[in-house]
């Protein structure tokens, strides 16, 4: 089977990360291959937001927290070192697409890595905050971003689980 297709099957969400930090290295191989996805027109809109600060990681899950209603004290990215948070400009007709599509990529590119990811939410409802509008100004981004996903990144406690059987009646062929 082919390398590729072979991540695409095997590739799992986890839940539950050590707390080790993966190589700059590695978060830069992941971010790349994100930067790689497919956009509309072209355009390469989506902008990477990289995130391995302690400090501002747990910040990012209070507040995530917060929006989802979720208990004080609960963690929303399972204990992930790293969250890269994908954005894309809000006058993009294809932003949220777009930055679909880089987030696909980034948890293809951490699978075949030996890395273990996640999507998390809520990324929308956070950079529409003024709290977090300032921090892209503080990271010179200048323009109006919607929040697309986070990706939380690390490495997997636990084994990553086989894929469950595919759902029948999915397909449809038009000959």
């Amino acid at each position: 089977m082919n390398d590729v297709i072979k991540a695409m099957k095997e590739r799992r969400s986890v839940r539950k990360f050590k707390s080790d930090l993966p190589s700059k290295e590695l978060i830069e191989q992941v971010i790349d291959a994100g930067l790689y996805a497919a956009s509309g027109m072209g355009y390469q809109s989506p902008i990477v937001v990289a995130i391995t600060n302690k400090e501002l990681v747990a910040q990012f899950s209070k507040d995530n927290c917060q929006i989802g209603g979720w208990k004080e004290g609960f963690d929303p990215f399972y204990g992930a070192p790293v969250i890269l948070v994908v954005l894309a400009p809000k006058d993009c007709a294809t932003a949220v697409y777009d930055g679909s599509l880089v987030m696909g990529n980034l948890m293809l590119a951490a699978h075949s890595l030996g890395l273990a990811s996640c999507w998390i939410h809520r990324a929308k409802e956070e950079f529409e905050s003024q709290a977090y509008k300032e921090l892209l100004t503080k990271l010179g981004v200048s323009g109006e971003y919607v929040g697309v996903g986070h990706c939380a990144l690390g490495y997997a406690v636990d084994p990553l689980p086989k894929a469950p059987a595919r759902r029948d009646n999915r397909v449809y062929f038009v000959d």
